[in-house]
């Protein structure tokens, strides 16, 4: 089974993605991008092989979403480095990119799933693609607003004077929330054009519809929070964090809801 194969593609992505945060630390520029890289290619190749073995794009189960999303992840936190040099941010990617590949190691999903009627449309693939690149987005800005938070109440703990300078930082976070925020845009139209083509409508305020909206909502006010003059940067930062465990509920705690129990078309049983 392609199943099988994971661990070694895995764990050599990882492997190169450690290496990258180690040299990224190290401040060896060119390394990390070229170690980090080589991890990105493993780690795709091993998507490609699956799509090519099952015949469709892997997206059916929570395990091959978490592919993508682990992907992207470590996708989006080098480029955050290559474009501010933060040191960390490469660790953090790394860190959370980990974290996804290890809970498919534990604990993985049945990856030869015949993909259901209603998941055959060829608005299912790029809403999935869409969606997960705009996730890992949002899960780098909010890694460096956790940061963020932190290093503010380090400083208001010690005393130290004035308030610590974050205005790169800030137009780093702002720039991936707007790209985030647009390519969640285009993911929910590929949705309802999704919806139609599987079920006849655009948009029945599903339980998952309804989360995906309210999320989409969030997103706009931190943007909006952001225009306001002199607003809070702490409660921006909060805003952020907030609105990405909205997006968690929007990915996969709807599956847990009662009212998602056999109501939500978005939630798939294992035939």
């Amino acid at each position: 089974m392609i199943w099988d194969w994971f661990a070694y593609f895995a764990l050599s992505a990882i492997f190169c993605w450690v290496c990258g945060a180690f040299l990224a630390w190290k401040q060896r520029y060119v390394p990390t991008l070229v170690m980090t890289a080589v991890g990105l290619c493993v780690f795709f190749t091993y998507i490609v092989f699956m799509w090519i073995t099952l015949s469709r794009p892997p997206m059916r189960t929570m395990g091959e979403t978490r592919l993508w999303y682990s992907f992207f992840l470590a996708l989006s936190g080098i480029i955050v480095y290559a474009r501010t040099r933060y040191r960390w941010m490469v660790g953090l990617s790394t860190i959370m990119s980990t974290v996804f590949v290890v809970i498919n190691l534990l604990k993985p999903e049945i990856h030869t799933k015949a993909m259901m009627p209603a998941l055959q449309s060829a608005w299912f693939a790029p809403h999935v693609i869409v969606y997960m690149f705009a996730y890992a987005l949002f899960g780098a800005a909010t890694l460096m607003a956790i940061v963020l938070l932190w290093r503010g109440h380090r400083a208001k703990k010690q005393g130290w004077a004035g308030r610590i300078n974050c205005t790169e930082a800030f137009k780093t976070i702002d720039g991936l929330v707007v790209v985030g925020w647009a390519f969640l845009s285009c993911g929910m139209i590929f949705g309802a054009l999704w919806a139609k083509d599987a079920w006849g409508h655009y948009w029945a305020w599903d339980p998952k519809e309804t989360w995906a909206a309210i999320t989409w909502f969030a997103y706009l006010l931190y943007m909006h929070h952001r225009f306001i003059p002199h607003h809070s940067r702490r409660l921006s930062l909060c805003i952020l964090i907030l609105s990405f465990c909205l997006l968690q509920m929007c990915w996969w705690g709807i599956n847990y809801l009662p009212s998602a129990q056999g109501a939500s078309i978005h939630t798939y049983n294992s035939q």
